[in-house]
Parts: C-alpha cells; structure tokens; sequence
C-alpha cells in the first residue's frame, strides 16, 4: 500500500480520560460461559484502545470464545511499542495480536519481520486501500483529528486549523504529544508534509502558547473543563464527549484532516495462532464492526453505518501522505517536535 489516507454518549468521563492510563486486566473463562468454542487457550492483548472500548471488544470476543483467557495491556500507542520493542530484544515478544493507532507503526513491525502474514477472510468486505497486501495487519475503524471547542467560552464556531495560531486565541489550545499518542505522531508527520502547513504550523503553535498534554483524553479534558477552547483531537472523543451532555462540538477543519485506520495485526511468534485469527476476524466481522459503531467509532467495513455526530470517509476532505514516507521520516519528526516544544 503506496498510499493510506492519514491522521480518540460515552460511558462515563471517567472513562474516557482512562485513555490516558496503562494496565493489564485479564478476562476470560467465566463460570457462566459455555464451553465448546472452537478455539481455546490464552491470549495477550496489545493495544492503545481506551480501557473501557478495549474491555468491550475482549468481552463480545470471550462471549462467543470462551475457552479463550484474554489479557489486555493498554496504554499510548507509543509506551506500547517501547513493551514490544523491549520484549523483543530481551528475545520473548509476550503479545499476540497488536491493535494500535496507525498503519506506520505497523510498517516498522513488518520490516522488522515482527508480524505475522493473515488475509482474514472477513477483510474481503474492507476496502483493500486499508487492507496491507501482505496480510500483515487490516485497518478496523476510521478515525479522523479535528478540533473540539468548549461551546460555552466560543459563540461562533471555527472551520479552519488556524484558529489554533491564531494571537486572538493565544494560550487557548491543547494537542497531544507525538512523544505518547500514535494519532498525534501520525498527525504530525501528515500534516508537517503538507502544503501551507508544514512545520510552520508547529512553529507557529508554538509561539500561541499551545498546551502539550500526554494523550487525546487529556486535551478533551482541558477543552471540556474550560482550562482550554480549543484542541486538536481523535474525531470520536469529542463526539462522545457532545452526545454525553459535555459543553464541546467536533469540527472538521476545512483544510482537510488527518486520518488513522488503528490496525490489528498478529506478532510474528504467537503462541495462539487460530485464537489470534479468531479474534482478528471478529474485530473485522460485522458483528464487531457494528459494536465499533456502538462505542462511537466509524467502521471500516462497508455497509455499517457510523455513528450519529460523525463524518464518513466521503464526507471528509482527507489530507494524504506516504507510508513509507511517513515511516523514514517518524523517529527525526518526533525530536524535531521535542526541540520545538521543548520536550
């Protein structure tokens, strides 16, 4: 794949901003479960999912596997590379299926030969642009960044990312830092290789005094508080955040935004192959798509509809980079944010 499109009413506040936080839970063989499932086993679960979203999605997975005993570790997409990365030099990658928030993460896995090959037979109704032609991993959703605004301190609505420059709003804004979030790495190296944004955006964000915060929860936290009005933020946050009563609309910048798939992918050395295609293909199958769509997210599979407060992929100017690109460029892209912002 040459080319991907580029780049987080909820159950409670509490757990949206559960996002922003690390642990391992384990779920499976439950006395009231009937057994008989065509897979057993344990399986460990990487991913940079929200807890509660992550929790859902293990248990419908366990509902019709229950002879299948998940442990999740959840945290930023990039604390969970470091695990991956950490556990593969000391020689013993404990995860079997990665579920995080871009496909250049994923790239770097596969030419590291660290994933496994698997055309799922349930992608075949996913557009094949999501799709790595290896069956490396398969895109699972769709998820733009756009601006969240605090609709009680801003009357009129922006529809352009310079209001987050702009001196009018200095000191008003908050981002996530590409240092912790996939999306906002990925966002980063998009919107850096863009024509009129470039890392003048970032200089420029800089200089109006944008807080840096470590994950999407946070800055949805500060916008919906009123410690900021404006953010940049995963689509499905705000949209969340607005259903549940929260003071914040989403608004999808008429420049154009960046858009993450979160891909799921099986390692390399798992220990669990046919769990670890069972649970890939139920995340891809229409019944976890259709529950993606229920936890407020857009599916990737075609002819499941996304939830109300959301943009499809038509309806979306979609700003455009190269994987590869993207890829060679991540690692200089993020200390160059550092020394920007000082981090």
């Amino acid at each position: 794949m040459n080319k991907i499109f580029s780049g987080v009413g909820i159950l409670t506040m509490t757990a949206l901003l559960a996002a922003c936080g690390s642990g391992q839970e384990e779920v499976g063989n439950s006395a009231e479960a009937v057994s008989g499932s065509a897979v057993a086993g344990s399986l460990d679960f990487y991913t940079s999912q929200p807890d509660a979203d992550a929790q859902a999605l293990v248990n419908a997975f366990v509902e019709k596997n229950p002879d299948v005993k998940v442990n999740t570790f959840r945290s930023g997409t990039e604390e969970v590379v470091s695990k991956i990365q950490a556990e593969n030099q000391a020689g013993d990658i404990q995860a079997d299926v990665l579920l995080v928030a871009d496909s250049v993460t994923f790239e770097n896995f596969k030419e590291e030969d660290l994933l496994m090959g698997y055309k799922s037979p349930e992608a075949e109704a996913i557009d094949e642009a999501f799709v790595d032609p290896d069956g490396a991993y398969t895109g699972t959703k769709v998820m733009a960044t756009g601006l969240v605004v605090n609709t009680k301190n801003v009357k009129e609505l922006p529809d352009s990312w310079a209001v987050l420059t702009d001196d009018a709003t200095k000191g008003q804004s908050a981002m996530p830092s590409p240092l912790y979030s996939g999306a906002a790495a990925y966002n980063l190296g998009v919107m850096t290789k863009q024509e009129g944004m470039g890392w003048e955006l970032y200089e420029s964000l800089r200089s109006n005094d944008i807080t840096i915060t470590q994950g999407n929860g946070a800055v949805l936290e500060g916008v919906a508080m009123g410690e900021q009005n404006y953010g940049m933020i995963v689509d499905y946050l705000a949209a969340r955040a607005e259903s549940d009563g929260s003071p914040v609309e989403l608004v999808y910048p008429k420049e154009g935004v960046p858009v993450i798939t979160e891909p799921v992918g099986i390692m390399e050395n798992t220990d669990n192959e046919e769990a670890a295609k069972a649970f890939v293909d139920f995340i891809l199958s229409e019944e976890g798509q259709e529950l993606a769509s229920e936890l407020g997210y857009t599916p990737i599979r075609e002819g499941i509809e996304a939830p109300e407060g959301l943009k499809t992929l038509d309806e979306m100017t979609v700003l455009e980079a190269d994987t590869g690109e993207l890829l060679k460029t991540r690692e200089d892209d993020k200390v160059k944010f550092g020394e920007i912002f000082g981090q």
